[in-house]
């Protein structure tokens, strides 16, 4: 036989009490079982743990020195109790988020990675900046618990749900001669680039809108004539505002106020890009599914 944990309560209770009768009746037990347990503990320990007379119960010094320890034994086995509980209701650990370059540039998100800091402050969030396709293949090696991606073409081994949609507008020059066709609608036709020089971001480094851009154009009759790849957005919105072509980046990029460049509405109901938060079908974390209720919350109230 071994000491239990129950052992150490019960030698607490009396240890705390110095009476059997009122460890008992803490305990909630008679006091020849109370008794029986004490001794059985002092035989484990080989060691007299309490003095006994008629009229008083002490500690031996063995006694003393074995409460130390007890007391600190249930203090860690609580913590880990409540660490576990925790734990399982999410509100501790680690989460491992990936994203995409742009994603901070809508409110969206760090608004809720934000919120999610508030009312979590025990979780470690591990933020990593990945295209969605990077982000795909670490979600499948398991080095992501969940990613915020664009479009939602995955392997049947993962999940996603649409968070938002984010559109397509064309970035130019506010004086050039496009714009003066725009007339009311301030919208733009796709074809009306076919003659443009055009800055976008790679297909390495754009996390979908590459493909997406080259598909509008040739379905507009045009192939873009790209004179200029980029991995930022900041960097190709500074090239457009340099004059060295025009190009098509997320409406979220709309952040990245620079003079003398506008950002332009598509009349093509394509150029629209979705938002989807991202993760294994067999994920089981509690924090994994809590973030995406908070995300899925925050974009349903914003009417997104």
């Amino acid at each position: 036989m071994s000491i239990e944990l129950r052992h150490l309560r019960y030698f607490l209770a009396v240890a705390d009490e110095l009476h059997f009768g009122r460890a008992a009746e803490r305990l909630g037990m008679s006091q020849p079982p109370l008794s029986q347990q004490i001794r059985q503990l002092e035989a484990l320990v080989s060691a007299r743990l309490f003095t006994r007379t008629n009229r008083r119960v002490t500690l031996t010094d063995a006694g003393k020195l074995f409460l130390v320890e007890a007391q600190d034994i249930l203090t860690r086995v609580d913590h880990a109790i409540d660490l576990a509980q925790r734990a399982q209701r999410g509100e501790v650990g680690e989460l491992r988020i990936g994203f995409t370059r742009s994603t901070p540039l809508s409110g969206h998100i760090p608004r809720a990675i934000f919120a999610f800091r508030e009312a979590t402050p025990s979780v470690q969030l591990q933020l990593q900046e990945m295209n969605s396709l990077q982000q795909i293949d670490a979600l499948l090696d398991r080095r992501l618990q969940m990613g915020i991606v664009r479009g939602n073409v995955l392997p049947d081994t993962l999940v996603s749900k649409r968070l938002f949609r984010d559109p397509l507008v064309a970035v130019l020059r506010e004086d050039h001669p496009v714009m003066a066709k725009l007339g009311k609608s301030r919208r733009l036709r796709t074809e009306w680039l076919a003659q443009e020089s055009f800055v976008l971001f790679g297909r390495s480094a754009g996390a979908g809108i590459h493909d997406h851009v080259i598909t509008l154009c040739r379905n507009a009759g045009f192939t873009p004539r790209v004179v200029q790849d980029a991995h930022e957005a900041s960097t190709i919105v500074g090239l457009v505002a340099a004059g060295l072509g025009v190009s098509i980046l997320p409406a979220s990029c709309e952040h990245i106020g620079v003079v003398g460049v506008a950002y332009v509405p598509l009349t093509d109901p394509a150029a629209m890009s979705e938002i989807h938060v991202v993760h294994r079908r067999d994920e089981r974390s509690p924090l994994v599914a809590k973030f995406v209720r908070l995300l899925l919350t925050r974009m349903r109230d914003a009417g997104t």
